[in-house]
């Protein structure tokens, strides 16, 4: 029955209905343990170290969030394999050491770490890492 023109749904119309027999791969993404993983995770980890100074004044016997970023750092060089608990544990603890820092600034830098070692679980962490760098040094200098 033709109504106003339209004479129903052609053969074409409704496909994206139909489920995909294979999912379209976004190549823009960046999968776990690929070589653009590990140089964010690299990147990020390189950047958390540049701050850590900040922390470990302030907490000179605080290792957590060193201890986050060589764990990062060789996991980006092949060099060790990590699991979701050991970096959840790791970047926990980065996060339960800013809480007890001193400073204000080595609140961020400890933040920094966090965020460099959760890059394994999620490639986006990465992005927080200077942010937080940057609000530590920026920190550090106000309080002068």
């Amino acid at each position: 029955m033709l109504v106003d023109g339209y004479d129903g749904p052609d053969d074409h119309e409704f496909d994206w209905m139909k489920p995909r027999s294979k999912p379209k791969q976004d190549r823009r993404a960046v999968t776990r343990d690929s070589n653009y993983h590990r140089l964010f995770a690299l990147k990020a980890a390189e950047e958390a170290e540049r701050v850590l100074s900040i922390f470990e004044s302030a907490q000179p016997r605080d290792e957590r969030p060193r201890q986050a970023i060589e764990a990062i750092r060789a996991w980006a060089l092949g060099k060790r394999e990590l699991g979701m608990a050991e970096v959840r544990k790791l970047a926990l603890a980065c996060h339960a050491a800013a809480r007890e820092a001193k400073s204000e600034a080595a609140t961020f830098a400890a933040r920094a770490a966090g965020h460099a070692v959760a890059t394994w679980h999620v490639p986006t962490h990465a992005m927080a890492v200077p942010a937080y760098a940057w609000r530590a040094r920026f920190a550090k200098k106000a309080k002068r």
